[in-house]
């Protein structure tokens, strides 16, 4: 089969939404390395080659926001679609304690050869999803419990903003209703990263947007990813409508 850098779900669903999962998936593309990086199954199952658990909810959310999806199809290892091409990070020899033997020696020739395959294609349909008119990203993430040697994370979910907190505070004053979450503003991360995808897909152009991460232990199956969608999707409705953006 064709190796292909993202699938697309629901591309001619009419609502506003768009939402993408930029780590969605732990492939390891068969032209890079012979489709392995080197690292132990078990490695490639955590936090440092993907979010878990954000595909699911993903296409969950999209079934029920009547709306398109995409996702990435290669490992954030690989190459990161969620950083700047000129971002540092954007192609890890280390992540969270562990070194990425197939990524030691990856040099600029070899970083091109990765943007051209996988994150370029992904970006370019990306943007075309985007350019509908009145699009609303909505950008789907998660996180570990707990990052070696730090304290545990004490939040269900996150809201992610840069400068255009114009959905994000709204949103983030609608789950801080809800009695038995804790929520973080701008955690586990700052939601300012320069030329990351909200920054350019939606930030760039005035598009509304909010970036929610959910901890992955509590999208680790099918139960929990379809419990997260269906409570998100109505509180995302409400306060959309409720901003009349």
């Amino acid at each position: 089969m064709t190796y292909q850098p993202f699938h697309i779900e629901g591309e001619d669903r009419p609502a506003r939404w768009l939402i993408t999962c930029d780590h969605a998936a732990n492939t390891v593309p068969p032209a890079i390395n012979g489709g392995s990086l080197g690292l132990d199954p078990a490695d490639m199952a955590r936090h440092i080659a993907f979010d878990p658990g954000t595909a699911g909810v993903g296409k969950a959310l999209g079934k029920l926001l009547n709306a398109p999806v995409i996702m990435s199809n290669f490992s954030r290892l690989v190459i990161d679609p969620n950083r700047g091409e000129d971002d540092p990070t954007l192609l890890m020899k280390l992540y969270d304690g562990t070194i990425i033997p197939a990524n030691r020696h990856a040099d600029l020739a070899e970083r091109e050869r990765r943007l051209d395959l996988c994150y370029r294609p992904y970006h370019d349909a990306l943007t075309r999803l985007a350019a509908r008119p009145g699009t609303v990203i909505l950008s789907l993430h998660s996180f570990t419990p707990q990052l070696r040697g730090r304290p545990p994370r004490p939040w269900e979910i996150g809201v992610l903003y840069a400068r255009d907190t114009r959905l994000a505070h709204p949103f983030l004053d609608r789950l801080r209703q809800e009695a038995d979450l804790t929520v973080g503003d701008n955690e586990p991360y700052s939601g300012h990263l320069p030329g990351d995808a909200v920054d350019r897909h939606a930030l760039r152009h005035g598009r509304p947007n909010v970036l929610i991460e959910l901890r992955n232990d509590l999208i680790s199956d099918a139960d929990g990813q379809n419990h997260w969608a269906k409570r998100l999707a109505p509180m995302l409705t409400e306060v959309l409508d409720a901003t009349g953006l």
